[in-house]
C-alpha cells in the first residue's frame, strides 16, 4: 500500500509534512519534510481560473489509467498526519478534506495507493503514467464534473518532498494526486509519485 500524509495547516502557516507509504507488508513508514514559503513564479503569474462553489467529491475518473474510483473522506489521525484509505480488496481513493474541494480555488489533494498489501494493486497504480494534457474528472456532491488537466507529473523522493508546491496557495483551482512509487524498501517505497493538473471545464 502507499499514501502520504501531513500534519495540518492554516492559511497563513502550514506545519510540518509526513509524508508514508506502506508496500506489501502492514508497515507504514513515515518521512518528515518542511515546506517552503514561496510559491514559484509561474504559479503566482497564472491567471485565476473560474473556481466553482464548493461541493464535496465523489467519485474520481482518469481516463487513460482506467481509473474511476468513488473517494472516501480523509481527515487527521491521532498523530496529526492524514487518514489513508483503508487497506481493502477494493480499493478506493480519498480526498482530503481540509483542502478546498475540486474547483475551488486551491490546491484540491486526494490521495491513493500503488499497492494494498495482499489485494495487490491499488487504484493509483499507474498514476506515474499520466501524461501533461490528460484529463481527470472529479464527480461533485452536486452533480457537477469538475474537469481537469495535467500540468506535472513528478516523482521526488520522499526526503524532498515538495510540499510548498503540493499544499501551498495557489490563486486558480488546481488538483493533486499523490501516491507512492519508485523502488521499495522494505514494506514501503521510496518516492512520491504526485499528479498536478489545473481545472479546464465543469459540466452538470
Amino acid at each position: 500500500m502507499t499514501l502520504p500524509s501531513r500534519r495540518a495547516f492554516t492559511a497563513a502557516a502550514m506545519a510540518s509534512l509526513l509524508v508514508g507509504c506502506a508496500g506489501p507488508g502492514a508497515g507504514q513508514a513515515t518521512t518528515a519534510a518542511r515546506p517552503g514559503r514561496t510559491p514559484s513564479s509561474s504559479r503566482a503569474a497564472a491567471k485565476p481560473a473560474h473556481a466553482l462553489g464548493r461541493s464535496v467529491p465523489v467519485g474520481l475518473q482518469i481516463p487513460a489509467i482506467g481509473v474511476d474510483t468513488p473517494l472516501l473522506r480523509l481527515g487527521l489521525a491521532a498523530d496529526g498526519s492524514v487518514q489513508v484509505p483503508p487497506v481493502t480488496a477494493h480499493d478506493r481513493a480519498g480526498w482530503y478534506r481540509h483542502s478546498p474541494t475540486p474547483g475551488q480555488r486551491g490546491p484540491s489533494v486526494i490521495l491513493g495507493h500503488v499497492t494494498v498489501g495482499a489485494y495487490g494493486d491499488g487504484v493509483f497504480r499507474h498514476l506515474a503514467r499520466l501524461r501533461r494534457g490528460e484529463r481527470i474528472v472529479a464527480r461533485l456532491e452536486n452533480g457537477t464534473a469538475a474537469v481537469f488537466a495535467v500540468t506535472a507529473v513528478r516523482t521526488v523522493p520522499k526526503a524532498d518532498f515538495p510540499a510548498d508546491a503540493v499544499y501551498g496557495d495557489v490563486n486558480r483551482p488546481e488538483l493533486r494526486l499523490i501516491t507512492c512509487g519508485g523502488p521499495r524498501n522494505g514494506d514501503g517505497y521510496l518516492d512520491n509519485v504526485i499528479v498536478f493538473a489545473a481545472l479546464s471545464s465543469a459540466s452538470p
